[in-house]
């Protein structure tokens, strides 16, 4: 159906006479470029002329071109069929598979109204101990992974989608927004060697496309997450990577729009377009989706406005560390920085609570007595402060765990921890019960209590 003819044409926009007056914002519209589409979303409308922004580029169009109405809008597919593929923001496949059936949905849809909503979702154990003692997680928790390279992200986010869907069975959606398309490929080929692409959906706006690639990755991964959770009723995990370039996409869109900006340059829907998207990450009484957003800090500003707003609406967060990664300790988890609302004696229980906020001050109190020891040597330690320094170490080691998805290099078979032999291990290491026991011992493996069954197996 056309609906008006393109009036004037800009780098990243084009302004449109409409026929009719009832097109609205986020419709879909496209012009006939020889034999192709040049396609657009209505960004505003103003009377009779409506701003729109082009999926991808403005070269060959021309003023009175006459424009036509797309049916639905942005949309990805809605299926089973989503699981194994790797898509574009706008819903079209880029790994070279076709789709059996095609059922697609619009990606600005929402599925819940507020009575649906669950907030006190159970905890969604991970078998990971560091996150499950330091950073539990409730079902449809918002957490922040912050993180730069080489200090094992991906790995982890490997491991989690291993471990929730052995547990439970569940699938998981990756979305990258503003990701390098060689980052992108690397995440691809190693999903497939680990054998989890086909337990995974796939969203890419990549870093050198336009802002709307960028801006829509979030809305179409979001709803590929709902299939799972609102028709297949399963809790899903949500990886984000980069949830900053969201904001940053939608920044440059408002800028082409003409809007003044605020501070910073960002857009003044700042606030609005965060909650947007943050809000469609919840848990119902079928389901759930838990979501882990990795979060760039420009010039390691904390105080910065985007990440506040980010910040703002999430649970907690998982700090990896290259400090601790440099020491061998992986998953490299920042223990002092790695935090979670779940973590309450009203939520996890007295006993973890105290155990945890136990832990961190014999960490904290460890890295204090390292200085002392390294100048002044073991022996200058007070009985109770020696102690503290080699249970620490312990501890620390405990924490290290062996991964299912890195056992081709490590060699070591990996374990899924529960929760309780956990909160066993951490309080028998904190009142000296395994202080005879070598530390190097607690290194790589899963609770204690299966390394003792694995030396009693061997013996026998």
């Amino acid at each position: 159906m056309k609906i008006g003819k393109i009036i004037s044409i800009s780098n990243l926009s084009v302004s449109i006479l409409l026929d009719d007056s009832r097109i609205a914002p986020r419709s879909c519209v496209y012009a006939l470029r020889g034999n192709e589409r040049a396609v657009f979303e209505i960004a505003g409308v103003d009377g009779s002329v409506a701003k729109a922004i082009p999926l991808a580029g403005v070269n060959g169009l021309k003023k009175g071109m006459d424009i036509y109405l797309r049916e639905g809008g942005l949309s990805i597919e809605y299926s089973d069929d989503i699981l194994g593929k790797v898509f574009n923001s706008y819903g079209e496949l880029i790994d070279g598979q076709v789709l059996r059936d095609s059922k697609p949905k619009n990606i600005y849809e929402k599925n819940l109204n507020l009575a649906e909503i669950d907030i006190e979702g159970g905890i969604l154990w991970t078998g990971i101990k560091a996150l499950d003692f330091f950073a539990p997680m409730q079902k449809g928790f918002k957490m922040g992974l912050l993180g730069g390279a080489g200090v094992g992200k991906t790995v982890l986010i490997k491991e989690l989608i291993n471990n929730i869907y052995k547990g439970r069975g569940s699938n998981s959606v990756f979305v990258g927004i503003g990701e390098r398309s060689r980052e992108g490929k690397e995440l691809y080929d190693e999903m497939i060697a680990s054998g989890l692409m086909d337990k995974l959906a796939v969203v890419f706006g990549q870093m050198g496309e336009s802002s709307m690639a960028r801006s829509r990755a979030a809305y179409s991964g979001l709803t590929l997450a709902e299939y799972l959770r609102d028709e297949k009723r399963q809790d899903v995990l949500l990886f984000v990577d980069n949830i900053y370039r969201f904001v940053q996409a939608n920044s440059e869109i408002s800028a082409e729009l003409g809007n003044l900006p605020i501070e910073s340059g960002y857009s003044t829907a700042l606030l609005s377009e965060v909650s947007e998207v943050m809000e469609r990450i919840n848990s119902t009484d079928h389901g759930s989706v838990t979501s882990f957003q990795a979060i760039y800090i420009p010039a390691d500003d904390l105080t910065d406005m985007a990440v506040n707003t980010i910040m703002s609406h999430l649970d907690g967060q998982v700090v990896l560390n290259r400090k601790v990664a440099e020491k061998g300790i992986y998953p490299a988890v920042d223990v002092f920085n790695t935090t979670s609302k779940l973590l309450t004696a009203e939520r996890v229980g007295e006993r973890h609570y105290r155990l945890a906020k136990e832990s961190v001050a014999a960490l904290a109190r460890y890295q204090e007595l390292e200085e002392v020891v390294a100048v002044l040597g073991i022996d200058e330690l007070s009985e109770e402060d020696t102690n503290t320094f080699f249970r620490a170490r312990k501890l620390r080691n405990y924490f290290t765990q062996p991964m299912f998805v890195s056992e081709q290099f490590t060699g070591i078979p990996g374990r899924y921890v529960e929760i309780a032999d956990v909160l066993d291990d951490v309080e028998n290491i904190l009142t000296g019960k395994h202080d005879a026991v070598d530390e190097n011992l607690f290194s790589y493996i899963g609770s204690v209590g299966d390394k003792a069954r694995a030396k009693s197996e061997a013996v026998v």
